[in-house]
């Protein structure tokens, strides 16, 4: 895991509120492809600081539960919200196994499934977990913008980069894999899940004040990718 999430909790936690990348581009985005979640069981997975957890109290869920793979992001969203939330520290290539079948109505999952190399255990989870007509909505990677990264130059075979990101004020190093949509899509429908909306995100026009290149750039090329994912009702 990369130390811009644990050694750098704090520090990543207030870089995203109002950034670009996250809060004008990732969040906004994901969240369009939410219904309305007044009075529905929820799931965070890789909560992070907590951003959508405040805004899912905000929207009066009956539950909500957190999972992140870094103890201080699980001590953020603690510390922040108490026991409006149900939060721990959970690996998801490993599933979901503290959460019962048919449990939730509503999963999201915010830029996490890059940092996993094998999806199919975690959508296999999370048909477990979804009630019947629940659905997941999940943002990760643009297959096309990472494509540029490739060591290879085949698109289609799943690889490991490393890169230094700024997120935070200082260069950290971040590992995640790059993959195709092909094998995005075939982990969620061989779950059971089914492919409802795909969207490739919309940066809001407000990011222009902060970096006009970097609004500009959002424009006009992928960087996100962002589905929905529905458990039949039968």
């Amino acid at each position: 895991m990369s130390e811009m999430y644990t050694k750098h909790a704090t520090k990543y936690a207030e870089a995203v509120k109002n950034n670009i990348y996250n809060a004008m581009l990732e969040r906004p985005s994901t969240l369009a492809l939410l219904d309305c979640v007044k009075g529905k069981d929820v799931i965070d997975i890789g909560c992070g600081p907590g951003a959508y957890a405040e805004w899912f109290l905000q929207q009066s869920v009956k539950s909500l539960v957190c999972t992140d793979l870094s103890e201080e992001m699980v001590a953020l969203v603690n510390d922040r919200f108490g026991d409006q939330m149900r939060a721990y520290t959970q690996d998801i290539s490993l599933g979901l196994p503290l959460e019962s079948d048919e449990s939730a109505d509503v999963i999201v999952c915010p830029l996490v499934l890059h940092y996993v190399e094998d999806l199919v255990p975690v959508f296999e989870a999370v048909f477990r977990v979804l009630k019947r007509g629940g659905y997941m909505v999940f943002s990760t990677h643009h297959p096309f913008a990472d494509f540029e990264c490739s060591p290879s130059g085949n698109y289609f075979s799943r690889e490991q980069i490393e890169e230094e990101w700024n997120t935070v004020g200082v260069p950290v190093k971040v590992h995640f894999y790059r993959r195709s949509l092909t094998e995005i899509c075939s982990a969620v429908t061989s779950a059971g899940l089914v492919i409802s909306h795909i969207s490739e995100g919309n940066v809001e026009e407000s990011a222009k004040a902060i970096s006009e290149s970097t609004y500009n750039h959002l424009k006009n090329n992928p960087n996100f990718i962002f589905l929905r994912c529905e458990k039949a009702h039968s």
